[in-house]
């Protein structure tokens, strides 16, 4: 048996610290530096080393994970730049015709969200669905509240918690489980269809008896709420939303950018023939063909990688950090290719900008993550000797203790050999990391509780890791956590917040359950 020295047992603390901290709705990343400080303090004795130990902590986290800020500010910037051909507005036009009545609305909206969400996150799918979209269905008669429901379960949940095609939260998972990131996605995105399907039904069917007939005057009703309780509601943009952009910075319903914040591109068709409404000097051929062409790529991609694993089995497949320098590519090229299409004379300075942007937002939206990482990898003997300063062994090798890892051993013979008990107990504390209202800074903590307790309890650490995703961006990615990315939702809905957390709550959580189980029955 493993001796638990102090080390540990402030680690632990540590851990405790931190979701009591997640439970009080407060952020912690101050608990997480100082308690790296402190168990590096009584690992070396040394407050020198203490005290670098927090730089070391975030330098490893920060190196571990670049590679998922780049595709975050890739794909922003890639973003962007749709947005200054007007082409982010035509790619959700093709929904439009199909919403005649409230039951097509509620499946068009989440069919919709959950593509623009998987490809681009829900940050865009919002204001992309609000604007465009949510006015036809309430036209067709759904509730704002089943709207904002649909949106939410759809993009927040089911697309963000497998996050199946960027990778952001299976590569964070996989980092502190220290377990193959392409399992984990692929089983993450079973369990979010599993979810996100029950959650939709049920969704669905408590709303069917409230569904109206079409009606013009819905839509007249629904527009002239109170625009000033709708800004209070939707300009609460300071809410953690780690791993899914800003809930809304800078639009106000009724006031903004048309096809951002203003209802009115409900009628504002596509000019026939030179310009696209609202983005002077843009040809609308130029704008269809990047509408077009974006999730054409990004299809074509997703048959390429159905396609290497049919053919070249688990092993010998296009791996997870292969897909996503794709991904990267893809979104680098059509960044240069939208600003040449954009105007030659700016192409050069436009693109410059579009990747500054995205760079920008990629460490406001993920920034938060990496002490709070650098806290679990302490727990991680493959990053621990570096945090701590460790010597090299004669090969080179750095090799640090394994906190984690050793208490877990120690407390084996507490630990319920149930892999039912298990998931379950990595769901629950992934719905507990998920309160602070991020939907990814939670991941590493589940993460290294899967990594730790799978080889303990016969599950493997990825089954465990998914299931800890789930929980994680389920409660914290904007449909269980009123104070998240759901505010926005809310705002673009017009109905009250509070409300719609109440209504996601029960269909979630029973999607929750029943794939928890599943993960177990089926991965094992």
């Amino acid at each position: 048996m493993i001796d638990i020295t102090l080390a540990h047992w402030v680690y632990v603390v540590g851990i405790v610290a931190i979701l009591a901290t997640m439970l009080a709705r407060k952020n912690i990343i101050v608990p997480a530096v100082f308690f790296t400080m402190l168990t590096a303090l009584a690992f070396t004795g040394s407050l020198p080393d203490a005290l670098a130990a927090i730089f070391n902590a975030s330098l490893v986290a920060a190196k571990e994970l670049f590679n998922i800020f780049l595709i975050i500010a890739l794909v922003t910037a890639m973003l962007g730049a749709l947005q200054s051909l007007g082409s982010d507005k035509l790619m959700v036009t093709p929904f439009r015709p199909v919403m005649r009545n409230a039951h097509l609305s509620f499946w068009t909206i989440a069919v919709a969200t959950y593509l623009i969400s998987l490809f681009f996150w829900p940050t865009p799918a919002v204001p992309l669905i609000g604007a465009v979209l949510v006015p036809v269905a309430i036209r067709a008669g759904l509730r704002p509240l089943a709207a904002g429901f649909a949106i939410a379960v759809a993009g927040q949940g089911m697309a963000l918690s497998s996050d199946y095609v960027i990778r952001v939260a299976p590569g964070l998972s996989a980092t502190a489980a220290n377990a193959n990131a392409d399992v984990i996605a692929n089983r993450a995105l079973v369990l979010s269809l599993i979810t996100g399907g029950i959650a939709l039904v049920m969704g669905y069917l408590l709303e069917i008896r409230k569904m109206r007939p079409a009606s013009q005057e819905l839509l007249t009703e629904w527009e002239l709420t109170d625009s000033e309780a709708i800004a209070k509601n939707t300009e609460v943009v300071d809410a953690p939303t780690t791993g899914h952009g800003v809930a809304l910075r800078e639009t106000e319903l009724g006031g903004g950018p048309e096809g951002v914040g203003s209802v009115g591109v409900l009628d504002a068709p596509v000019e026939p023939d030179e310009e696209v409404a609202g983005v002077p000097g843009v040809k609308r051929r130029t704008s269809v063909f990047f509408a077009i062409f974006v999730p054409v790529a990004y299809a074509a991609l997703i048959a390429y990688l159905v396609y290497s694993l049919s053919q070249g089995g688990s092993e010998d497949s296009l791996k997870g950090g292969d897909a996503a320098a794709l991904v990267g590519g893809i979104a680098a090229m059509t960044i240069f290719f939208a600003t040449f299409a954009e105007g030659r004379s700016t192409f050069l300075e436009r693109s410059a900008e579009h990747v500054t942007d995205g760079l920008v937002f990629a460490f406001k939206a993920m920034g938060v993550v990496l002490p709070i990482a650098g806290f679990f990898f302490i727990g991680n003997g493959d990053f621990s000797g570096t945090i701590l300063g460790v010597a090299p062994a004669a090969d080179g090798s750095v090799t640090g203790p394994n906190l984690l890892f050793d208490v877990v051993l120690n407390l084996q013979q507490h630990i319920p050999e149930n892999g039912f008990v298990t998931a379950f107990g990595i769901l629950l504390i992934g719905l507990i990391a998920g309160l602070d209202g991020s939907g990814f800074s939670g991941l590493p903590l589940t993460g290294a509780f899967a990594g730790s307790l799978g080889p303990v309890v016969g599950v493997s650490p990825e089954t465990l890791a998914a299931v800890g995703q789930m929980g994680n961006i389920w409660s914290g990615g904007g449909t269980l956590v009123a104070w998240s990315s759901l505010i926005a939702v809310a705002g673009f809905a017009r109905v009250n917040v509070l409300e719609l957390a109440r209504m996601c709550f029960l269909p979630v959580m029973a999607g929750l359950v029943v794939s928890t189980i599943a993960a177990v029955v089926l991965f094992g």
